[in-house]
């Protein structure tokens, strides 16, 4: 424990809790730090002081009188003091407070009339407060100051609360004592104590001239009923309670408190033989466990070396039975050198029979190779030549549908004429009458037969135009076939596939080597432009096209819109190479796919440098197939 000696610092409120914490805890652990003899205690903190030896109460306060803010110690001190009133307070509880409560208890019944009316919670009443008169109201000092105060003379006051009206400070205040026996003792000594020094409330209504001296006394009845400041805050914060009733309410509560802990310790004693009834029930039962215990333990130790002893001679077994089996892989080693050593020598001979075998097992290979490859030519040959039969053939079939189209619309006016001729010999009447119904019967019968003929046109064209898209989507499946093909061909041939809207990283090798120097560096951004474009080529928001009307005003086309600022951009940055690339793949995607935005393989004659047609490609494939059969005849 450090003493007062010790070089003060600054603490916060948290800190001096804190340490008054510690204090109190070292405390407790030494009590022979306090405690004199049973009546007798001193101060730990103050070995010069010249009083050595307390009385309990003496001693707390004096520790409540240092802690709660004397300007003349420490802040370390005040810890040290709070710590050491917290101990007493708690920990001397029965040594103090209770011994204590009971002589003031006594001392109170015989020292005043128990029947008499007290305010409860128990104030006093200061009065004649100096004030001030200030800014137009009355001013006066705080109920700490005077708290304080009281505090040191040993009253012991909860707070101190100045009254104030209308027009400031009413020169009085009221202290608040602790609810209880302690309270009521401090409450009476501080009223005796200003009676001794005739400042109590006789002398302060029988005084005119009071001067600056403070008059002080506890509140009662004729308080509590005053018209003043003073009645209206004890009648609004507390009541009217006679010593004798609050004593009845204090046994009350106290045959309460012993009637609850009388049960508590009944039902603690009642848990108590319970859990001993526990203990004797878990002893025999672990003590019946531990017996299993040891009796499984000797046999399991007597079960394991059993098991050695049989693994032991299992051990034995095994070992002469390697022995014998090393000594049979031995004897067949020795054989197997032998039948080694024979047909190494047998190998010699065989070796040009192995030879012959190989060149006539590949002779049968190549031969079945170059009888798969003629088949498959064939069945090329044979898919080009349907595939031009069947183009042939709906191309009669249109011109066969459009003459049929034609026959049809000249019937449907030959029709509307005669419903015309009907009309007008249905109008017609007079002495003809038997002469125009025969006309009408005939144009009639001459209708209905122009109509079952146009009926079978339109079912006629309807057939026809079913069968020209499902040849329409075989063409498109061969078209398909066919790019497949080619794209496992050579790219230099006459007729190859073409991926429209396709970037290639090479238009951007220019514009990445002004940018970078090393090789790597070049073809890496190269790449990374290339994607760049490529998304951006994608992404169906960017549109930088625009329609224009033709010379003739009649139809419509798509340019290139030369003002988009990110064509701008992308030549005056990437130069005119990558410019032309973007833009062709741009126009390219426009022209077969302006939905989709995305890459499509098409046909493409790279002689020409146009689109091929389907006649083209199966025409090149087929001579490239007699050229091939050509050279393996």
């Amino acid at each position: 424990m450090s003493d007062s000696t010790e070089e003060d610092t600054d603490m916060s409120e948290s800190e001096l809790e804190s340490y008054a914490d510690s204090c109190y805890e070292q405390l407790k652990e030494d009590d022979q730090m306090v405690r004199i003899s049973e009546d007798s205690y001193k101060c730990p903190y103050c070995p010069g002081k010249k009083k050595q030896i307390f009385g309990s109460k003496d001693l707390l306060q004096h520790a409540a009188g240092v802690s709660d803010g004397s300007k003349k110690r420490t802040t370390k001190d005040r810890g040290r003091h709070l710590g050491l009133k917290k101990y007493m307070q708690k920990e001397l509880v029965n040594g103090v407070h209770l011994s204590a409560s009971v002589a003031d208890e006594n001392e109170i019944e015989e020292s005043c009339d128990v029947n008499e009316l007290y305010v409860w919670p128990w104030m006093g009443v200061v009065a004649n407060v100096p004030v001030q008169w200030k800014d137009g109201r009355y001013v006066g000092e705080s109920g700490s100051k005077l708290r304080d105060e009281l505090t040191r003379k040993g009253f012991n006051p909860v707070r101190v609360l100045p009254l104030w009206g209308f027009r400031g400070h009413s020169g009085y205040a009221i202290v608040e004592f602790r609810n209880e026996w302690l309270g009521l003792s401090d409450a009476l000594r501080f009223e005796k104590a200003y009676e001794a020094q005739h400042q109590g409330k006789r002398d302060y209504n029988g005084v005119e001239k009071r001067g600056n001296k403070l008059y002080c006394w506890v509140a009662r009845d004729d308080d509590y009923y005053s018209k003043k400041s003073v009645g209206d805050h004890l009648r609004k914060n507390g009541d009217l309670k006679t010593i004798s009733e609050y004593q009845n309410e204090e046994q009350i509560k106290n045959s309460k408190l012993i009637s609850k802990l009388t049960d508590t310790i009944q039902d603690r004693n009642v848990r108590i033989r319970e859990m001993e009834n526990k203990y004797k029930e878990t002893a025999i039962s672990l003590s019946s466990v531990i017996s299993q215990k040891d009796q499984m333990v000797q046999a399991f130790n007597e079960e394991r070396q059993k098991q050695q002893k049989s693994a032991s001679t299992y051990l034995e077994k095994i070992l002469k039975e390697h022995d014998r089996v090393t000594l049979e892989l031995e004897l067949q080693r020795t054989k197997l050198m032998q039948e080694e050593q024979e047909l190494k020598e047998r190998e010699a001979q065989n070796e040009n029979e192995k030879e012959k075998l190989r060149l006539l097992h590949e002779k049968k290979q190549n031969e079945r190779a170059i009888l798969e490859q003629k088949r498959a030519d064939e069945n090329v040959l044979k898919l080009a030549e349907e595939h031009k039969r069947e183009k042939e053939k709906l191309h009669r079939k249109i011109i066969d549908l459009e003459k049929k189209l034609d026959a049809k619309q000249a019937l449907e006016l030959k029709i509307q004429g005669l419903m015309g001729n009907l009309q007008v010999v249905k109008h017609m009447g007079g002495d003809e009458d038997e002469k125009v119904a025969e006309k009408l019967h005939a144009l009639q019968q001459e209708l209905e037969d122009k109509e079952e003929e146009r009926q079978h046109l339109e079912e006629l064209c309807q057939a026809l135009i079913v069968k020209e898209f499902k040849t329409n989507d075989e063409l498109q499946e061969a078209r398909k076939e066919l790019i497949n093909i080619y794209m496992e061909k050579s790219s230099r041939s006459v007729i190859g596939v073409k991926r429209m809207g396709e970037l290639s990283s090479n238009a951007f090798i220019g514009a990445a080597k002004r940018k970078c120097l090393g090789k790597e560096e070049v073809e890496a951004k190269a790449v990374e432009l290339c994607t760049l474009w490529d998304s951006r080529l994608r992404n169906p928001q960017w549109h930088p096209l625009k329609t224009i009307a033709v010379e003739d005003g009649k139809s419509h086309k798509i340019i290139l819109d030369e003002e988009d600022k990110k064509l701008k951009k992308l030549r005056s940055e990437l130069g005119d190479e990558a410019y032309q690339a973007v833009t062709t793949a741009l126009m390219e995607m426009n022209e077969y796919n302006p939905s989709g935005r995305y890459i499509v393989p098409v046909l493409w004659n790279n002689k020409e440098q146009k689109r091929a047609t389907l006649r083209e490609g199966i025409s090149h494939l087929l001579k490239q197939l007699h050229k091939l059969k050509g050279k393996r005849h």
